[in-house]
């Protein structure tokens, strides 16, 4: 059984902005899980549309690709993106509980090759897509930029979905990380002391995402980090952290940006004063305005951004 798109669209229009919307799109199905789902939100007209993938956070636990975090809702980013001439497409992929890495990263990467294997029925540009993520997903989806796409991250959830996507590249072209968590052997030496998470525990996000806790399991801690996979031909990522943050140090991409641009990368960051996790404490308009236009640079023509 192939999962092709699913038809028609809903159409959305409000006062403001007006768009397709194809919801709980099904782009893997694994024997003994639950259906993985994403929602598109695509602009009006026939041109091709580039594409962000945005993943949310949750520390691998909880979230939803359905609605935006309650701190972000008031930034509308995925509308914005719209607005922006983008297709945002909302992933969902498996928590900690259901499985452990580097399940959620095939997951993202399933939902790249459903995207691209189906973009000239959805309209999108598959050869112009980018990932934003926070939080968790901020891990994610620099895992997804950086990290390689082979035999020892091979996709079981593409071998699953019954869809022709096994040959379909994953590849993305530009990433912005927000407040991401990026080497976890580094994570609780970095923290902040008023920090309520001891991130080497067993029930620490990391200690839940690998199945044990991070420092006693050095090599599928170091596998899970982004920064392991830092090299000169990463596509270009724009960083970003409060510099308050009490749940994943500030620390983590200061260290991520510097291996960047320590082996040549395109790689800027941002550090928000005043701003801790989710970036509460900050004024959200200019962080959303940064990405969007990040993404009108990486991922459009001149002749397209005008």
């Amino acid at each position: 059984m192939s999962f092709a798109p699913a038809a028609p669209p809903r159409r959305v229009v409000s006062s403001e902005l007006s768009y397709d919307l194809h919801a709980d799109e099904v782009f893997a199905r694994l024997p003994g899980y639950r259906d993985l789902t994403l929602d598109l939100l695509r602009p009006l007209g026939d041109a091709l549309a580039p594409v962000v993938v945005w993943i949310h956070g949750g520390a691998y636990v909880s979230g939803t690709h359905r609605a935006l975090p309650d701190p972000l809702k008031p930034s509308r980013l995925d509308e914005r993106l719209v607005g922006a001439g983008f297709a945002v497409a909302r992933v969902s992929y498996r928590f900690s509980a259901e499985a452990h890495f580097p399940a959620q990263l095939l997951d993202v990467r399933a939902a790249i090759r459903w995207l691209r294997r189906h973009a000239p029925a959805l309209r999108l540009d598959g050869s112009k897509i980018g990932v934003w993520g926070e939080s968790a997903g901020g891990h994610l989806a620099a895992l997804a930029c950086l990290a390689p796409d082979g035999d020892d991250t091979a996709d079981d959830a593409g071998d699953d979905t019954g869809d022709d996507t096994a040959d379909v590249a994953a590849d993305v072209q530009a990433g912005v990380i927000w407040y991401a968590p990026s080497d976890f052997l580094t994570l609780q030496k970095q923290n902040r002391a008023d920090s309520q998470i001891d991130h080497n525990a067993v029930d620490a996000p990391g200690g839940l995402l690998l199945g044990a806790p991070v420092m006693t399991v050095p090599d599928e801690a170091r596998a899970a980090s982004s920064v392991t996979y830092a090299h000169a031909g990463a596509p270009a990522m724009l960083i970003a952290h409060g510099k308050l943050d009490g749940v994943v140090p500030v620390g983590q991409s200061e260290e991520l940006h510097e291996a960047l641009l320590a082996c040549g990368a395109d790689s800027s960051l941002t550090l928000v004063e005043g701003a801790d996790h989710c970036f509460i404490g900050a004024d959200l308009d200019p962080l959303v305005a940064q990405a969007v236009a990040f993404f009108q640079q990486k991922l459009r023509s001149d002749e397209e951004s005008r």
